[in-house]
Formats: structure tokens, sequence, C-alpha cells
């Protein structure tokens, strides 16, 4: 593995795999749907492996649902936050549901839709996000609609909604409480539709979470309002099933022991950034501590800090974690920094590399 240059993201199967068995027991279990969310994640050379746990994809822009249509299959949902007259067309063309994110748009849109079903966001005004900036529900959201009138108004035209109001949600009394209040708020139109769309933002395959409780939640809400259910997970499709390998480019003190690799947070894993988070680093124990950063000009391009057993040198290699979700679709040619390759790992413990990123990449990106 260590003949591989780095930096390059590393797919573990395995470990994905474990992820797609838990949504595949809530599929079966609960009767919901489950599609990827390819705003978080969208490397579709795993997307074979995949497709077989999962019924589809849910998408946010015109290029999400083509490459959903495209490498996925299954059910393709197309959801924006505005479309525009110049791609609507195209977007129905690659989708089997169109999902208006307010009235505005259905009203403008609608008549494309060639007859597939359509559904509409609304926004029941509470949810669960420890960022105001990822909250949904947010003071002056633009997310989706929340008056039940305004909603009812349009009913006959929806065949389902998609409510999203949960991000990095654990806790499933926390989901039950919120759901109780969607049922409450929207109860008339709830039982007036085939489908509701619950999206995601809920960390059902993280480790203790009660999957069977969840399943069951899930269950009735689908009997009692006879709706079909989906879910949308990124984040827990992809829990912990890869991480970014980068090497030492240089050590030295200033106070605390610094590493720079040959990688960046805002390039490479932005999310760091913004939510101001530190990453996983390797297995994070032994007497030696070191901050880990990347290599641009940017002064908080950290990684975070982490213990290692030996005084880390040039040309060490260290695995940073939870490096699935939002981090390829985020990627980007800050400073000109090589872009990492992408790499699968398989159950035998063999490597090989899926994607390989050049000057010719970044130079192509501009003009």
């Amino acid at each position: 593995m260590h003949t591989i240059p780095t930096p390059y993201y590393l797919i573990d199967k395995p470990a994905l795999q474990r992820n797609l068995e838990i949504i595949d027991y809530v599929r079966k279990q609960s009767g919901a749907k489950l599609l990827l969310a390819l705003k978080c994640f969208a490397t579709w050379s795993v997307f074979d492996m995949m497709r077989e746990y999962m019924d589809g994809t849910t998408s946010s822009s015109l290029y999400e649902v083509k490459l959903g249509y495209q490498k996925f299959g299954g059910e393709t949902h197309a959801y924006s936050v505005a479309y525009a007259d110049h791609e609507i067309e195209d977007v129905v063309a690659h989708c089997d549901k169109i999902i208006f994110n307010s009235v505005n748009q259905l009203e403008r849109y609608a008549r494309f839709a060639q007859g597939k079903p359509i559904g509409l966001r609304l926004n029941p005004g509470v949810s669960c996000a420890g960022f105001d900036l990822a909250d949904p529900a947010r003071a002056f959201s633009r997310l989706g609609e929340s008056d039940p009138e305004r909603i009812l108004a349009v009913l006959d035209r929806l065949d389902g909604v998609m409510i999203h109001n949960n991000c990095e949600n654990d806790d499933l009394e926390r989901f039950d409480v919120l759901l109780g209040q969607v049922e409450e708020r929207y109860g008339e139109i709830l039982r007036r539709l085939k489908w509701v769309s619950l999206g995601g933002g809920i960390s059902f395959t993280a480790k203790g979470y009660p999957v069977d409780a969840f399943c069951k939640r899930l269950r009735e809400f689908a009997q009692k309002y006879d709706v079909q259910v989906y879910l949308e997970p990124g984040e827990a499709a992809v829990r912990h099933s890869a991480t970014l390998e980068v090497s030492v480019l240089d050590v030295g003190f200033n106070g605390k022991h610094l590493a720079v690799v040959d990688a960046s947070t805002e390039a490479h894993m932005l999310d760091l950034l913004i939510y101001r988070e530190t990453a996983p680093l390797g297995a994070d124990a032994g007497d030696h501590a070191y901050m880990v950063c990347g290599k641009t000009c940017l002064a908080g391009d950290i990684f975070g800090e982490g213990r290692f057993a030996s005084p880390l040198q040039v040309g060490d290699r260290i695995s940073i974690g939870d490096a699935a979700g939002y981090t390829m679709v985020k990627k980007n040619w800050f400073n000109g920094v090589n872009m990492p390759s992408i790499a699968l790992k398989e159950a035998d413990g063999s490597v090989r590399v899926v994607r390989e990123f050049s000057f010719d990449d970044y130079v192509n990106s501009l003009s």
C-alpha cells in the first residue's frame, strides 16, 4: 500500500460494507426505501457495491441527478433549492421523481414534469442541528415551505413531500420528538400523500444506535399515513469508511511540535474548517504529540492534534480519519496543491488506485 504516492483518499470497502448492511437491515425491517445523498458522497467507483443495498440516489443539482441516473441507477430523485429555466427539462429527463423547494418553483416548472411524481419540500420550523450554518430551520430559512395553508393550496398537485430537518442526529428520542411535531402540524397533509421522504442527517449507523426502535418508528409512521417512507442517508452510508493518506514533509517546534503534510484541510477536507472540527489522526495513542498541519498558505490549515508512538520524521505516513462524507465532493485546487488520488481497499487487503489527478486537471478546471 505504501507504494501508492500520497496524498490519496482510501475507501475501505469492508468498512463501507458494515454501514451498507445496517442500511439493508433498516430497509427490510422498516419498509422504508433508502437513497444515497450525492451531496455527501458521489464517488461512483463503489456504486456497484452500494446499489446492492440501497434503492437509488437523491440529488441537489442537475449534475447530481445525471450522475445518479447514469452511474447508480434505481430510483433517481431530483431536488434543488432552485431550478433554472435552462436546466429543468434535462433534470426531468434524468429523474423518477422531482421535488420542488417552494410553491413558486412548483408553479413555474410543474408543467415540465411529464407525468412524473411531484414533491415539495416542507420546513416544519423545528430541527436537530449542532451548527446554525447547517440548520434548515434557522431564522429566515429558504429551505422549504412551512405554512400548512400554502401547502394545502397545491396539495392536489403533489404526490409526496420531503422533510429534511436532521443533521448528525444520533438521538432516537430527539428524532421521535421532531417527527411527532411534524405529524402534529402536517397530519392532514401527510394523510393525502403517497410518499414522504424524511431526508438524511440521522446517524442510525453509529455505534450503539437503537436500530430496531428506529425501524419500528418508521414502520408505524408509514402505516399511520399509508405512505412509502424514504430516507436519504449520506454520512450514515459512508461513516468511518475512508481515510486521507498523507506523508510528512516537514517537522518543527513553535510551542508545539508541528508536522506539515502533503495535503490540506481547505482543499481536501473542507468541513474541518467550515465547522471548526478536528480529524481523527491514526491510532491517536502514544507519548509524542504533534499538531498535523496542511501545506497551504492558510494559517489555520490544521487537521488537528494527535499522539504518535514515536517522533514523526519526514517521509512518515499518517492516516487521517473520517475522509468519506463531504470530502471528495468538496475537494478543490486551492494553492494549486495536488489533488489526492482515490483508492479502494478490498476485503483481502489489496489496494488499487481508481483515479489520479494531474496538472492538466488543474489547468482544465480554469481558463
